[in-house]
């Protein structure tokens, strides 16, 4: 059993007479380490939102009503609770007039539940956010040696529990994946209407993973406006399946200032899209997959320790960058990632002209470890 990092920040948030919230992409394991938490006994009960029954149970339902539902248990968990219509008004009224029972919600999309709830629970709730398996988790369950011969095959396959579990078919589940869950999750957003250009836009921003993006470029190569690519990009944020950086610009004329990079919280599912599954020594993109393993790792590990630090590229018009700052506690660090540890760079001249006081490191295949997991 592959013990969840999240799992302990959600045990130390239980029964304080809020409701817990958890969000994240389908198959990333949510049910799974819920129900170690929580098996369904008399004093756990399950309802699951996908189900039409339970969807009517919930419609104009009172608190006497819902006490008779959940009767004597102790613990209520709703999945995929985003299917319920005014969710956040039933989970407010269980929160509010139920306030014995630990309510748990979770969901696939941000987009659906983040917005039913947060009104309603606004003060009641303490939302956690669930990634596919990451490299602290592997290594907890591996060893670090292990996991660390493991990450050229992380690279292209990816940490979807399933994957993960599946050796030798990882190919096949995760098509399954991209073709069962991720458009049926995205298309079920009403403005999102023709799905042949959505696997365009998906397959472009795959291809310029560690890119700066033009959303005009992108509506010319796919076919739709730059309007529309910003909002099927929104969605595709909410849904988990992709995150932005911004360029940071303070103290420079020439520091790119509105430029952006979109990133896969998955590599496996980065590549499912482009079906290329090539080894990472016959890969040109390498270098691709290498940036978004490690920023999509460190996006895990700061949900998992609680570390709020705001993140951006760096690049001037003269084309020196660096792949990744860290703002923290009024303090910069910037990171640049060469999966060759033969290949180590200094910061760029001017960037250590204009943030003396920043520091920089270079994270290789071999010094992984003191980037994702400290």
């Amino acid at each position: 059993m592959i013990i969840r990092l999240q799992q302990k920040n959600i045990e130390d948030s239980l029964n304080n007479g809020k409701a817990i919230v958890i969000m994240g992409a389908r198959q990333t394991g949510k049910t799974t380490m819920l129900m170690q938490m929580f098996p369904e006994n008399e004093d756990n009960l399950w309802l699951n939102g996908d189900e039409i029954d339970v969807q009517s149970v919930f419609e104009n339902v009172s608190a006497d009503r819902l006490r008779g539902i959940i009767g004597n248990h102790k613990v209520l968990v709703i999945d995929e609770a985003q299917r319920i219509k005014d969710i956040g008004l039933r989970l407010k009224l269980i929160t509010d007039k139920i306030p014995e029972v630990q309510l748990v919600a979770t969901g696939s999309s941000s987009f659906d539940l983040s917005n039913k709830v947060n009104e309603p629970l606004t003060g009641r709730k303490w939302e956690f956010r669930m990634f596919p398996l990451s490299f602290a988790e592997m290594v907890n369950h591996n060893g670090l040696l292990t996991e660390k011969r493991m990450i050229p095959h992380r690279m292209v396959y990816g940490y979807y529990p399933e994957v993960v579990t599946s050796v030798g078919k990882e190919r096949d589940v995760l098509r399954n994946l991209a073709d069962s869950y991720l458009y049926r999750d995205v298309l079920s957003f009403g403005m999102i209407k023709k799905s042949d250009k959505l696997v365009a836009l998906l397959k472009a921003l795959a291809y310029q993973v560690g890119s700066q993006v033009s959303y005009n470029e992108l509506a010319e190569l796919v076919g739709i406006d730059a309007k529309t690519i910003d909002s099927y990009i929104q969605i595709l944020e909410k849904s988990y399946i992709v995150f932005r950086l911004q360029s940071y610009a303070r103290n420079m004329r020439n520091e790119l200032k509105f430029s952006k990079k979109i990133y896969f919280y998955d590599n496996g599912l980065r590549n499912a899209i482009i079906s290329d599954f090539s080894q990472v020594e016959n890969r040109a993109d390498v270098g691709a997959l290498w940036e978004n393993f490690l920023i999509s790792e460190r996006v895990k590990f700061a949900e998992y320790n609680k570390y709020w630090a705001n993140r951006y590229f760096w690049r001037t018009r003269e084309q020196k960058e660096i792949d990744l700052l860290e703002e923290y506690d009024g303090k910069l660090y910037a990171y640049e990632f060469k999966y060759s540890a033969s290949k180590c760079p200094k910061a760029p001249l001017a960037f250590r002209q204009n943030y003396p006081n920043a520091t920089f490191s270079v994270i290789t295949s071999d010094n992984v470890e003191s980037f994702l997991l400290s």
